[in-house]
């Protein structure tokens, strides 16, 4: 059974990893709001983003940045802070830290340096995507985001024609139409694929079914925001 109010109080020296929500706010967890409310600072990827949803909760903490661009010299900042007895929360804008959004190389660190690391689990488009999909969830692979050039999409899709297991990916809105006819092009228009968009929000979109039926959705639908992709194994029918 689960612990009543288990670590509701940040510890000295300890790093939180703190899923934040995908969309709708009321998404984030009451231990999450304990912990970013008392922590020593909070590393996130964008300050401004960070801030604004502190704001709307009405928590006042200190921010730095921790992203992409200087995510090495921010995780030896992360493991000096907690070194010195500083309790640091990690966020990302949207969803669970270090799932195609940075936050590996902090938690490497503390693994490497025995520094303690706690996950606070929560939002993560991919799993909500997973649990409403119909497609297997028994196994699954997940891709991330795959290369942005067109050929090794395709050579991609190719290598994984045969997966048995379901397969997960992340798009922008950019590339989601292209990415779209080319998995067409390398499974065939019956594959049965599931597409996620806005998770959470007030215009989510999930549809369910063979690619062309898909697509032909997605020419006259709106194509805002960033896309979660999941192709079921060959064979799988609805």
């Amino acid at each position: 059974m689960p612990g009543e109010n288990a670590s509701l109080t940040p510890e000295p020296g300890h790093l939180y990893v703190v899923a934040t929500p995908i969309g709708n706010l009321a998404d984030l967890t009451e231990r999450a709001k304990a912990i970013l409310s008392q922590v020593d600072a909070i590393a996130c990827e964008d300050t401004r983003t960070t801030g604004a949803m502190l704001t709307r909760l009405g928590i006042r903490r200190p921010l730095f940045a921790y992203h992409d661009h200087n995510e090495i010299k921010a995780a030896e900042e992360i493991a000096s802070r907690l070194q010195a007895g500083q309790s640091i929360a990690l966020v990302s804008d949207a969803g669970t830290p270090g799932i195609s959004d940075p936050g590996f190389r902090a938690a490497r660190e503390c693994q490497r340096l025995k520094l303690p690391i706690v996950p606070l689990p929560g939002a993560c488009a991919l799993t909500s995507l997973l649990s409403v999909s119909g497609l297997p969830t028994d196994a699954f692979f997940f891709a991330g985001f795959l290369a942005p050039k067109s050929a090794a999409r395709i050579r991609f899709f190719q290598e994984y024609r045969n997966f048995k297991h379901t397969i997960a990916l992340y798009e922008s809105c950019h590339r989601i139409e292209k990415m779209m006819t080319e998995l067409e092009g390398a499974l065939g228009t019956e594959r049965v694929v599931c597409l996620g968009r806005e998770l959470t929000k007030k215009f989510e979109t999930i549809v369910t079914g063979p690619i062309n039926e898909v697509r032909e959705r997605l020419k006259t639908a709106s194509k805002k925001g960033e896309f979660v992709v999941l192709i079921a194994p060959e064979g799988y029918e609805l």
